[in-house]
């Protein structure tokens, strides 16, 4: 059993907490009224939008060395939703993995929207997670922690392939609000 806290209460959090808590791992969460409370999780989940990694950063960097932190936001520029706002060759878990040096930074769940990840089906098919990091233990941990909780967990590769993941997520994320797609539907692997 591992134990995992979110920072973060809204639907990819509660969602994320559930597939955890149903793998048979205890689980904490963290909302905004939380700050003083001490993170004791081995896993890290920040489940919080890409505009707000800051304010944690700000707030928790000291208690998040040495622990396998998940960044799970998809930095887009929330004011005309058109784009990216990190360097094409870089990413949002890149530029947390740089600030967090003593931390083992993973990428993963930016890629299901939270219907997907609460209900365990992408459509017809069994929710994926797609999985980035340098950290060979801090991944299989993670993945076992979403095989438990009755999603599919895949290794995409080393973090470097976060940018593309972002990407991925970024395109869901258009093509959700554009109604081409359903929030409770998206990428998944077959």
């Amino acid at each position: 059993m591992t134990h995992v806290s979110i920072i973060g209460t809204g639907n990819m959090g509660q969602a994320i907490a559930a597939v955890a808590a149903n793998g048979g791992n205890s689980v904490e969460l963290f909302g905004s009224a939380d700050q003083d409370r001490p993170i004791t999780g081995d896993v890290v989940v920040l489940a919080v939008p890409y505009p707000a990694l800051q304010q944690v950063l700000a707030e928790r960097a000291d208690q998040l060395a040495g622990k396998v932190v998940v960044d799970i936001t998809n930095p887009l520029n929330f004011e005309t939703f058109d784009s990216l706002v990190v360097p094409a060759d870089g990413s949002a878990a890149a530029e947390l993995a740089a600030k967090l040096p003593d931390a083992k930074v993973l990428k993963a769940f930016n890629t299901t929207f939270a219907a997907t990840v609460a209900s365990g089906q992408a459509g017809d098919v069994q929710t994926t997670v797609l999985i980035a990091g340098d950290d060979a233990d801090a991944k299989a941990l993670l993945s076992g922690i979403v095989a438990a909780g009755g999603l599919r967990a895949v290794d995409a590769g080393s973090l470097t392939r976060a940018r593309e993941l972002e990407a991925l997520g970024f395109l869901q994320l258009t093509l959700a609000v554009g109604e081409k797609v359903s929030w409770a539907g998206g990428f998944s692997l077959v």
